[in-house]
């Protein structure tokens, strides 16, 4: 247990969230614009008012730049949350019971959110995924960047073109999860001062 029984979320995890939520903007909006320049699904375009960059040049400059934060600042996160414990303790056992339980109460609006410092199944899941979604999505860019480098990767990845794919997909899943977060973060506005201040 936690020294501090009011402290819910350490510092360190308040910090790499934030940096995590906006580095994942930033690399989304740059990346729609670096996917408007070579369409993977010509029904697909982004708005240039939801891109960042301008143009191919300066959001490939963006990506990049931020490319470095989200990845330095989620290998802290997992890197800490591992050696702390924290890990186990939030996001494990995950139970296909406690799932289908907390899912049918979700569907009927009776998912109870009292103990801000305990996940339920859903959550567990949710963010579980969103860490394999994150490492897909790291692993699958750098298969489209570094596609020469790293022939092992592009093959695992089904090839370049596909690898693009993944990547897509991966940042779908992600931006379904951000929209689903700030959603219940409007429904559970005590969450968010919980990532403020931490307790």
């Amino acid at each position: 247990m936690s020294h501090n029984h009011n402290t819910v979320q350490p510092g360190w995890v308040r910090i790499a969230h934030w940096i995590n939520a906006l580095a994942v903007v930033l690399m989304v909006m740059s990346g729609w614009q670096i996917y408007d320049a070579s369409p993977i699904f010509p029904v697909i375009q982004f708005s240039p008012s939801i891109t960042l960059g301008g143009w191919l040049g300066g959001a490939l400059q963006w990506h990049f730049a931020v490319m470095w934060l989200l990845v330095a600042n989620f290998i802290v996160y997992l890197a800490l949350n591992v050696a702390s414990g924290r890990f186990r303790r939030k996001l494990l056992p995950l139970k296909a019971k406690h799932l289908a339980a907390d899912l049918l109460a979700a569907l009927r609006g009776r998912l109870k959110h009292d103990d801000l410092a305990h996940y339920n199944a859903l959550q567990k899941l949710a963010y579980l995924v969103v860490i394999a979604d994150i490492v897909l999505i790291v692993l699958s860019g750098l298969a489209v960047w570094k596609s020469v480098q790293f022939p092992l990767l592009r093959t695992l990845m089904g090839g370049y073109d596909n690898a693009r794919v993944v990547h897509f997909v991966c940042m779908s899943v992600l931006v379904a999860f951000f929209v689903v977060h700030v959603a219940m973060v409007a429904l559970v506005p005590r969450s968010l001062l919980l990532m403020i201040r931490g307790r």
